[in-house]
């Protein structure tokens, strides 16, 4: 066994194992620092341990060009951490009757009706668990190189392409799910969706920092964005994602997980049948974990603003955020 261990930690990658065996630090602030030694240019990170005042922690820079240093305050693109409200929003309009879980994607959106392979089998419940087959279209060739800013263009990009699998019959993250959620949504409701996530939700639990757009904030708040080989600030760039201080994300993982954020038990049992209790976001510029650990009671919401599609830089947060975990473990034992 010990020498297929030893195999094993010849083929992981150096940058990984180094990050993986040193050895862990007292606290959480000295754990923080070592982020910028990973590569990251600047880190944030949010522990609400119950009970207790939220502590916040950052390291590196808000904006390297000007050597600002990383504000915990800032906001920050949770890209796919969004897709928590969004799915919440569903659950919401379910109970409510103004909406069901069962109809078809062709039902709500009857002009899809020979552009999505099986819009009139697919169920809204199969799109928000990822399970209706639906291509990704952040998956489409080189996507990020230039990627469009409208849902129609996004969504014109898997027009006509063959499903991934058969209705229900399979599971593949899709982003283009969330998409044709969002559209439902917004022609259900009458206006855009977001509004009705800011009465429903952030409203009621005093989100006051949390935005659709980054159209609707001041620029000056917002955490710079970086990608490995490529020097532009991306926070301008709009790829469609909501932003967040890490303290409202906090906030709102809490809330979903002690379930302060339904209205009752049946809007909970709804939210539980479809969807998760915690998210992980990837867009250029911007990582986010966002997670509630029961046996500590504990949140804790990372945000990293230095992207590399192509190296180790996914797996490096999450030793990152993982090593925060142990300390607090470590801490709650002791």
């Amino acid at each position: 066994m010990f020498l297929g261990t030893i195999i094993s930690l010849y083929f992981v990658p150096w940058p990984i194992l180094k990050a993986w065996i040193k050895p862990l630090p007292d606290n959480i602030q000295e754990q923080v620092n070592q982020a910028i030694d990973m590569g990251f240019d600047g880190i944030i990170v949010y522990v609400d341990e119950g009970g207790k005042e939220p502590a916040f922690y950052a390291a590196g820079y808000k904006n390297r060009e000007n050597k600002i240093p990383a504000d915990p305050q800032s906001l920050f693109k949770i890209a796919s951490v969004s897709k928590l409200y969004v799915a919440l929003a569903i659950a919401k309009l379910e109970r409510n009757g103004r909406l069901s879980l069962d109809n078809t994607l062709a039902h709500y959106l009857p002009e899809l009706n020979g552009r999505i392979d099986n819009a009139n089998e697919i169920t809204l419940k199969m799109m928000v668990q990822h399970r209706s087959g639906i291509p990704n279209y952040t998956n489409t060739p080189n996507y990020w190189v230039n990627p469009p800013s409208s849902s129609k263009e996004k969504l014109e990009l898997i027009f006509d392409l063959p499903a991934n699998f058969e209705p229900n019959e399979g599971y593949e993250y899709s982003n283009t799910n969330y998409l044709l959620l969002s559209n439902i949504m917004d022609k259900v409701l009458g206006h855009n969706h977001f509004q009705f996530i800011q009465e429903e939700i952030l409203n009621p639990l005093k989100l006051n920092q949390t935005y659709g757009s980054i159209k609707d904030v001041n620029m000056d708040e917002v955490m710079s964005g970086y990608y490995v080989g490529y020097d532009p600030d991306l926070k301008a760039v709009d790829n469609g994602s909501m932003l967040a201080t890490a303290e409202d994300l906090g906030k709102f993982i809490r809330a979903l997980n002690d379930g302060s954020v339904f209205k009752d038990e049946k809007e909970q049992g709804i939210y539980s049948s479809i969807y998760r209790y915690e998210h992980t976001g990837l867009i250029p510029g911007y990582q986010t974990i966002a997670k509630y650990f029961k046996d500590i009671d504990t949140v804790i919401i990372q945000f990293t603003n230095t992207v590399n599609f192509e190296g180790y830089n996914w797996n490096l947060s999450e030793i990152e955020f993982n090593r925060i975990r142990k300390i607090l473990r470590k801490k709650k034992r002791s």
